[in-house]
């Protein structure tokens, strides 16, 4: 299936090269190149025999063709400490065989040898040894390789297991001191007392920092395809499947002999107890979260990976690959996704025409459409299905196939678009943005400065409220009874209603509770400014959340809208009454575990139910000082598509401004009512379960009464044939919602996949990303059901089985020895899930982290978008003394030049001042021996106070360098507003205030009885031996 564009260079098969992988014109016995493959002959002819090659090291790679004049010592002076360093004018390349020449790949199909010189300027055919794998793409070459010619025997460019080394010797250091530096993506590494052998390097990894190889002259003919892919090979043999993106395949041939894995050495020395790894070779997401380039670029009018990723962008072509992948396969969406200035969606607008969609799937027209008979029909890309195109959105095909109106019609050529829906796609009539505020005004949540924080807060927004002039606004509030108010425009001060009987709830004045914010905004204004005065002398202990919730219901259904509740106490009175529970330390580590996690009383997912069913979405904001069973009031957000904010022990003086900002946030930001969400994909595949804060109204249609920009879904994807036969996939995400303005609309993101018949491919383009956001749902759905060491197993066996599988892949062409091998694109995925079974969610047991606490994680990590879930899951750790000592500005450095950090003690110097942020929270630890000027250029006079009992103010002070800080700081907080990061300070060796806030975090090292990275690798790499 092409697209309506065959001109654009992404999508369609071009001639191939007449110099196709030719072998030379020159004999075969003048090679002085080694030659790799298996097909490489062992014969040695004397009579055009090359040169005499000097003897190599069996511990040195071979360099490519490159002639080197470095002469090692003989064998015997090989562990002779005595025997001085030999010149270290050699150095073999690190980047692999072949890497330093740039003649671009063609495809491998056998052709005749060529009788015509190269086009000017270019260089000559190289040999077939000469051209393999250096082609500027990613993806594999084709399967049909020439043959070879005979030269000298094929080296080994795979070094022996590190345990069989000689533990010290001269020559190894010197002999790559003065090499490049070693590519980007590397695992393996220079060790301090084992040096190792380069491994091959990934076909996906960059070339290194320093070498760039110079590019050939530019020659059409042979350079048209430097995009990312191979050129497809000549149509086959009718009936044969032809791949529209070519470049899959099993390895053959030449090319199973390169290695296009990266790996560790994880052999340990002879006689010592060393595990033989260091961590500083381990890989590490430093650079935060990196997503796969190379899908982006072969499919150009994808729609951007921040609204759709994939777990891996190869999908499989049948039953028996997909059981061999281990690793979850299916998408994260993210539909309303924050796009940068610049990039917005496009709206379009049909009018009279009507959306254009296919009559049999109902896909939207998207970039992938083609159109035939002279512009008056269109072929769906999700079902093949023949469309007539309407009078009014014909238009005439150039001579390539393309409208000549392409260039006007958004929806044809960008992956993202949103439509404005006529009034066919609307029951009703678009609601008005509706707020509706459920307060606690129990004594603690008066004494705590909840209630005039939360006052103070929607009083300033009252401005901001998206669907101005049309936004609704009411309030109730609760402590033992039930309290209503009138705040009709016609009165000067709002009328306070309360209904005590809580078994019989009736809503008295139904029509004056809700009203125009811009009408009666002066009764809004005054009723926040006296709430907080009006409940500062109550002394009830008691809350009937229950009944004042269906309350709330009672008022809103009429109109749907948003539901905020903060409730500070456990609900005591009425139906959904909850007890305390967890206290019992003995069911912890019992198949009765589980239901600790889960909601007590049906009351709250009924009600929840209830809820989504009139469109009404809420988010719990909960202040608990003691146990406030957030797995009972989280179901709320959780089937309603919204979400839990957990303050716990909340004192406004403290927590005051975290709340201010993620109010303000929730309340301002671009909000889609009463929503509905598909996805639809192509024939033979289809999503089976979905993950994350929603009702499932039908098999695959998801009920969101209010979702936004934080909001991410995940979903799982199941193949229903056998055997796929399209050469491509295609996605098609449809969100039908309600704009604030009032106009009913569908944003639609549109993304092509292809399939493949390699299951090395299906790893190759993984993506550790969505792989996580998957995993992490899928881990914390087990703990609703199991005990939390058995979704932390879950993570870790389906890691072993994944890289088991990837070995085994290799395992027959290559001495794989002690090393642990992993695709290049999975190379922080043992990281990602260590942190991962580290974190809230699932860490530990009954004393590691609090039951509130660990449900209010869970319900916060089955929202998360991508990247800010890889945030929390492995922070930033960055040393601040340094750059606030050099003068220069702090956010300028932020994205060049300050590190980021392994998270382990190690990287803390006792000297030093650091920053930890995962995104929700900002930790500044001061080391014993920081500098004491520093330290009171930053706190003032308290520098010296004791930092666990909030002795210090912590605020901008007249000082350069407290204003660097602070300025870091809020450029920290507007690059990620989705959680306001509030600032802790912590001195080394405060206990157990260090303990909590940062070493806890540091996911590196081992504690309370978990791994550190170092031995979770060496564990999973033992398991995946066990049965490789």
């Amino acid at each position: 299936m092409g697209t309506e564009n065959p001109g654009r260079s992404a999508f369609t098969s071009r001639p191939t090269s007449p110099f196709t992988s030719s072998p030379p014109a020159a004999t075969p016995f003048s090679s002085t190149n080694p030659v790799v493959g298996s097909g490489a002959s062992t014969f040695r002819p004397t009579a055009a025999a090359p040169p005499q090659a000097p003897p190599r090291s069996p511990f040195v790679p071979a360099a490519g063709s490159e002639r080197s004049s470095f002469h090692p010592p003989p064998q015997s002076t090989y562990s002779d400490p005595s025997v001085p360093s030999p010149p270290t004018s050699y150095a073999p390349p690190t980047s692999g065989a072949f890497q330093r020449f740039s003649s671009p790949q063609f495809p491998g199909t056998a052709q005749p040898p060529s009788t015509q010189a190269p086009p000017l300027g270019q260089p000559p055919i190289q040999s077939p040894a000469t051209q393999l794998y250096s082609q500027p793409g990613s993806f594999r070459p084709p399967t049909h390789l020439p043959s070879l010619p005979m030269g000298s025997p094929p080296r080994a460019t795979i070094m022996p297991p590190v345990g069989n080394m000689p533990q010290s010797s001269p020559l190894y250091p010197a002999a790559r001191a003065s090499g490049p530096p070693p590519m980007p993506g590397y695992a393996t590494q220079q060790f301090k007392t084992i040096p190792s052998a380069p491994t091959l390097q990934s076909p996906f990894a960059t070339a290194p920092g320093g070498y760039v190889p110079t590019p050939p002259v530019s020659s059409p003919p042979l350079h048209a395809h430097q995009g990312g892919y191979i050129p497809p090979p000549p149509v086959a043999a009718p009936g044969a499947l032809q791949t529209q993106h070519p470049g899959f395949g099993p390895p053959t041939g030449m090319h199973g002999l390169l290695e296009d894995f990266s790996s560790l050495s994880l052999g340990s020395v002879p006689g010592s107890l060393d595990p033989g790894l260091e961590s500083k070779s381990l890989p590490r997401p430093l650079d935060g979260d990196v997503e796969p380039k190379s899908f982006a670029e072969m499919f150009p009018l994808n729609c951007h990976s921040r609204f759709l990723r994939l777990t891996t962008s190869a999908i499989p072509n049948s039953q028996s690959l997909v059981s061999r992948w281990h690793l979850p396969l299916g998408a994260v969406v993210c539909p309303l996704a924050e796009s940068p200035d610049g990039e917005e969606v496009p709206i379009v607008n049909f009018a009279s025409t009507g959306i254009i969609r296919c009559r049999r799937c109902r896909t939207y027209v998207n970039p992938y459409v083609t159109f035939t008979d002279a512009g008056r029909k269109w072929r769906c890309n999700i079902c093949s299905l023949l469309n007539d195109v309407p009078g009014d959105y014909f238009a005439h095909l150039d001579s390539t196939g393309r409208r000549i109106d392409l260039d006007q019609r958004p929806e044809l050529t960008k992956g993202s678009v949103e439509f404005v829906a006529p009034t066919e796609y609307m029951v009703r009539p678009p609601m008005p943005p509706l707020y509706f505020f459920l307060i606690d005004v129990s004594i603690s949540a008066v004494r705590s400065g909840m209630v005039q924080v939360v006052a103070q807060t929607i009083k300033s927004c009252l401005d901001n409220l998206p669907g101005f002039p049309r936004t609704q606004i009411g309030f109730i509030t609760f402590d033992s009874t039930i309290h209503f108010y009138n705040l009709k425009s016609s009165l000067t001060q709002p009328q306070m209603m309360v209904v005590s009987d809580l078994d019989d709830i009736f809503i008295p004045l139904p029509d004056d509770l809700l009203v125009n914010l811009s009408e009666s905004r002066e009764v809004v204004e005054t009723f926040l400014d006296s709430l907080p005065s009006m409940f500062e002398n109550n002394m009830n202990v008691e809350s009937a959340f229950g009944p004042a919730l269906k309350a709330a219901f009672m008022v809103m259904s009429q109109l749907g809208g948003k539901l905020l509740i903060f409730q500070n106490m456990l609900p005591s009175l009425g139906v959904g009454r909850l007890k305390l529970r967890g206290d019992d330390v003995r069911v912890y580590g019992t198949d009765k575990e589980h239901t600790l996690r889960v909601p007590e009383d049906p009351f709250y997912k009924q009600m929840a139910a209830d809820f989504s069913k009139y469109q009404i979405g809420i988010n719990v904001y909960a202040f608990n000082e003691k146990y406030g069973d957030i797995a009972s009031l989280g179901t709320l957000a959780k089937y309603t598509g919204g979400q839990v904010y957990y303050y716990p022990s909340f004192q406004s003086d403290i927590h005051g401004e975290k709340l201010r900002h993620e109010l303000a946030r929730d309340l301002t930001r671009e909000t889609a009512w009463e929503a509905v969400m598909r996805v639809r994909c192509g024939k033979g595949i289809r999503f089976t379960s979905y993950h994350g804060n929603f009702m499932l109204r039908s098999t695959d249609l998801l009920a969101l009464p209010a979702v936004d920009c934080d909001k991410a879904y995940a979903m799982q994807l199941s193949l229903e044939d056998t055997l796929l036969t399209t050469q491509t996939v295609y996605f098609q995400v449809a969100l039908l919602y309600t704009a604030s303005c009032g106009e009913r609309r569908i944003r639609v993101h549109t993304a092509a996949a292809p399939t493949v018949t390699d299951l090395g491919e299906m790893y190759r383009q993984a993506d550790t990303g969505a792989i996580i956001s998957l995993f992490s749902r899928l881990a914390i759905e087990k703990t609703l059901t199991h005990k939390l060491e058995d979704a932390r197993n879950s993570i870790q066996q389906r890691i072993v089985k994944a890289l088991r599988e990837y070995r085994n892949l290799y395992a027959v062409q290559h001495r794989l020895g002690g090393r642990m091998i992993y695709p290049e694109s999975l190379k922080f995925l043992p990281l990602y899930g260590l942190a991962l079974c580290k974190s809230a969610a699932l860490r530990g047991g009954y004393a590691d982290v609090p039951l509130d606490e660990r449900s209010a994680a869970c319900y916060t990590v089955m929202a998360l978008p991508v990247k800010k879930l890889l945030k929390m899951l492995y922070p930033d750790l960055i040393r601040l003394d340094e750059h606030l000592m050099k003068g220069s500005s702090l956010d300028d450095e932020l994205n060049s030049t300050i590190k980021r950090l392994p998270l382990t003690a190690e990287s803390l110097d006792s000297r030093g001042l650091y920053l930890f942020n995962d995104g929700f929270r900002l930790i500044i630890w001061f080391g014993r021996m920081l500098s004491p000027d520093l330290s009171m250029n930053l706190l003032g006079k308290d520098f010296a106070a004791d930092l666990s009992r909030n002795q210090v103010n912590f605020a901008e002070l007249n000082h350069e360098m407290s204003k660097r800080l602070f300025a870091l700081l809020k450029k920290l907080r507007e690059t990620d507003p989705s959680y306001y990061q509030l600032c802790h300070l912590v001195r080394q060796g405060e206990q157990p205030r260090e303990g909590f806030l940062l070493l806890a975090n540091l996911v590196e090292d081992q504690m309370a009885g978990t791994n550190g990275y170092v031995d979770w690798v060496l564990q999973i790499h033992r398991q995946v031996q066990q049965n490789a």
